[in-house]
């Protein structure tokens, strides 16, 4: 089932942080993911309080870093949340950003080693198994964690990368790809993953508004960041590519960056526009295999985006 989501904002008041996951459920979105960057707040803090909070609502955590925390215990706070609240979670495990993890001294030498291995930790512990043979990172050879949920979460790998796909496509139930995540670069990475019923979650700067440029206007600030280096995967796969890597050396700031692409590198790049114009490109990223298409709010209140966000839901029987 084609699914839309929303995302928390990493920086959203903690007060109202509940108030943003039931106004979210009762606007109809079918999930709810929380973020876990460092120095903001914990992802599985964060996904126990708003599954508590919410009643039918499916929560993503994207992402967890694997070097920040021992893969059994990883697994026993999931295995938890899975218990309690059957049917309604998301794990997404990544390399987390690497400025972060040198940051709190985890950075390993193969990021990809630690990943491939943490992951195949992870679903084994879930799934009731003992933990597989001690790896070059990961060892929690014949761990058993008796308390297994009755309905296993899947495990998505938060990956940009191709041989981090690749990976993700032979250890994990599927991918989630971060921002800007347009149709040519969503077929590009299933390609890359090469698995055969894959779970692909999709991230997008999204702005609603009855004036289409006035959304493209506000989304702008929400794409400084892809004119990064650390981006470029997202962006080859697209047709004007070339025209946009000159446009990021030509750029003085990421802000002039954004500022100055044209509308139609923003529409391409975001969910900004009318609600029927964003339907229709969740709707594209949904046709290129993405089965959860997630908006993450780029107007300054988040809170008071919501509703105009959910009329961009696709809400036919």
């Amino acid at each position: 089932m084609a699914r839309v989501g929303v995302m928390l904002p990493r920086d959203l008041p903690a007060e109202q942080v509940m108030t943003f996951a039931r106004r979210a459920e009762q606007l109809g979105f079918d999930e709810l993911w929380v973020v876990e960057d460092l120095g903001f707040r914990g992802g599985v803090a964060q996904a126990g309080a708003v599954l508590a909070a919410t009643s039918r609502i499916v929560v993503g955590i994207g992402i967890l870093p694997a070097g920040a925390r021992n893969a059994a215990f990883a697994a026993m706070e999931l295995a938890t949340l899975a218990q309690l609240f059957p049917g309604r979670l998301i794990a997404g495990i990544g390399h987390g950003m690497p400025d972060w993890m040198r940051q709190v001294g985890e950075r390993p030498a193969s990021p990809l080693t630690l990943l491939r291995e943490y992951a195949v930790a992870v679903r084994a512990l879930l799934r009731g198994e003992p933990g597989p043979p001690a790896g070059r990172y990961v060892d929690v050879e014949g761990v058993v964690i008796g308390e297994t949920p009755r309905v296993v979460p899947p495990v998505v790998l938060g990956v940009r990368g191709p041989k981090s796909i690749a990976v993700a496509g032979r250890v994990a139930d599927g991918l989630l790809l971060a921002e800007p995540s347009a149709p040519p670069y969503i077929a590009a990475s299933i390609e890359r993953l090469a698995s055969t019923t894959p779970e692909v979650i999709t991230y997008d700067a999204a702005v609603v508004a009855d004036d289409a440029r006035a959304a493209l206007a506000l989304v702008r600030p929400g794409l400084a960041w892809i004119g990064e280096p650390d981006w470029s995967p997202h962006l080859t796969p697209l047709p004007f590519a070339p025209a946009l890597a000159q446009h990021r050396q030509a750029s003085p700031t990421r802000e002039a960056f954004a500022a100055t692409m044209p509308d139609e590198w923003v529409r391409e790049l975001s969910l900004a526009g009318t609600p029927a114009e964003v339907r229709a490109r969740i709707a594209a990223r949904h046709a290129a295999g993405a089965t959860s298409v997630v908006m993450i709010p780029a107007e300054p209140d988040p809170l008071d985006a919501l509703t105009r966000l959910a009329q961009a839901l696709d809400r036919r029987p």
